[in-house]
């Protein structure tokens, strides 16, 4: 256990023959006291103002620390954000190229039914300006026919009579 100055200052010493000059030892003896109760407190405020430093470098250390931990976290969500764009990026073109492939395909089948129609309008053309033709010529025959120069002829006969 360590000295206290209170030991120090009841400290007594035995007198001997020839001994110490007692002013001189108590003078001593409260120098020591002073120097001792100086470095006492000189330890405490040293003691005090390590542990106030320590706890500043706890403190310190934790932040850091948590910077360190805020800093992966932020590094890894940086990076899956990263990843998840790139993922959703190829699936917009996924679906971008699906939705381009579908409009193709509907024109082409539209494309093919209008060209079938064209086709179909045209048969029909075709077949309307056969008929059209043929009876135009059945007209024309029938007023080429013989016949109808009898009924002109009856008809002006009827006037004359």
């Amino acid at each position: 256990m360590p000295l206290t100055p209170l030991d120090i200052h009841n400290k007594e010493f035995k007198k001997g023959f020839r001994g110490y000059d007692e002013d001189q030892v108590n003078e001593f003896l409260d120098q020591v006291i002073k120097d001792y109760e100086a470095a006492i407190r000189e330890n405490k405020e040293l003691q005090n103002q390590i542990q106030t430093i320590q706890e500043r470098l706890n403190h310190f250390s934790n932040i850091e620390e948590t910077l360190s931990k805020t800093l992966i976290v932020a590094q890894e969500t940086a990076e899956e954000v990263k990843m998840n764009a790139k993922k959703e990026a190829q699936l917009v073109l996924k679906e971008a190229e699906k939705n381009a492939d579908r409009i193709i395909n509907e024109s082409l089948v539209r494309s093919g039914r209008i060209s079938l129609e064209i086709e179909e309008l045209k048969k029909q053309a075709s077949v309307y300006r056969t008929r059209f033709r043929m009876l135009v010529e059945a007209q024309l025959e029938l007023i080429q026919v013989e016949g109808w120069e009898t009924l002109e002829s009856a008809r002006t006969d009827i006037e004359q009579a």
